[in-house]
């Protein structure tokens, strides 16, 4: 069996973009001419091998990551040379725990009735992880954006200057490209910050969609292979150089009420999301939230997020953009 392995990409001090590998044992490698995580699973893909595989094949010189975190030189994980070819896209209410924090923002709408929310959430526990094979019960679904929504780690998350909020959702995303044949192929798991308006979406859960529109974080680890089915991480805002706030948060199958091959058929059944040579990040959910323990986040305080099998943290700022020009013309 093929050894996982934590790909990154970066730039180097020289401004030279490289892609590095790292099994957990040794130092981290160089992938010897192979600048990104996508120009390494097209050749993989053309080889017939794994990606670990194909990384293990061009092993280079040992690659200090912790430097080029520090300095700010890490990419996301994977990107596409056509960012209108990626795609990101997320499923909610997926872990256990996680129809709480929302039922509370619109039970008082659904004047005490079951929500639609909580009863979704239900579908879930229920029937997503059919033992047979079959499709299991259809999950939220949503879309983030595409690659230009896409934000390293370090870099600040930006909420729209009419958003009214700006929240973390720590959680994993999945990386899959898909091939020449039309098939999904998944590449791995990154950590994510899929980040979002919580306020916007309190007024009216059918806000959703609006609420979801905003960048997103990935990183700095693309790691291959199976997803641990109880990843434990750690959540934290840090104010000043001070922790604001911190709670652990779970995820894997064992703490979801889908399963991941679930949630994948239901993202990959449109033939619009399986374009050959596409790349989408799914981001699987999460049950904790700062925002679900009344914090008001200002600008500069800095999301981050951690969890073992990754060995580097998830950082960012959190920063408003200007208003851009938002006026129909006529031509």
């Amino acid at each position: 069996m093929t050894m996982a392995l934590r790909l990154v990409q970066l730039r180097m001090a020289d401004g030279r973009r490289t892609l590095s590998a790292c099994d957990g044992q040794g130092a981290p490698f160089e992938v010897n001419g192979v600048p990104t995580s996508y120009e390494l699973a097209r050749l993989a893909l053309a080889d017939g091998v794994s990606l670990p595989d194909a990384a293990l094949a061009r092993k280079g010189v040992a690659v200090d990551l912790g430097q080029a975190l520090e300095e700010g030189r890490i990419l996301p994980p994977i990107d596409h040379p056509d960012p209108a070819h990626l795609y990101l896209t997320g499923t909610g209410l997926t872990h256990l725990g996680s129809a709480e924090g929302r039922d509370k923002m619109h039970k008082a709408a659904a004047d005490g009735a079951t929500t639609d929310s909580l009863r979704m959430f239900q579908m879930g526990v229920e029937g997503g992880k059919p033992a047979d094979g079959r499709p299991g019960a259809q999950p939220e679904w949503f879309y983030k954006g595409d690659g230009s929504c896409l934000v390293p780690p370090g870099a600040p998350l930006l909420s729209p200057d009419f958003a009214l909020d700006g929240g973390e959702e720590p959680e994993i995303a999945g990386i899959y490209l898909i091939d020449g044949d039309g098939v999904p192929r998944r590449l791995g798991f990154a950590l994510a910050n899929e980040f979002s308006d919580h306020v916007t979406e309190r007024g009216n859960y059918l806000w959703l969609a609006h609420s979801k529109l905003r960048q997103a974080a990935i990183g700095p680890e693309l790691l291959t292979g199976p997803l641990p089915d109880d990843v434990q991480g750690v959540s934290r805002i840090v104010r000043n150089g001070d922790t604001l706030w911190e709670k652990p948060f779970v995820t894997g199958e064992l703490n979801m009420a889908h399963s991941i091959a679930n949630l994948e058929y239901h993202h990959f059944k449109y033939g619009l999301f399986r374009r050959p040579g596409d790349i989408h990040v799914h981001f699987f959910g999460t049950a904790t939230l700062s925002f679900s323990d009344d914090v008001s986040l200002i600008d500069g305080d800095i999301f981050e997020i951690s969890a073992a099998p990754f060995s580097l943290p998830l950082r960012n700022p959190l920063g408003r953009a200007a208003p851009a020009q938002t006026s129909v013309l006529p031509l």
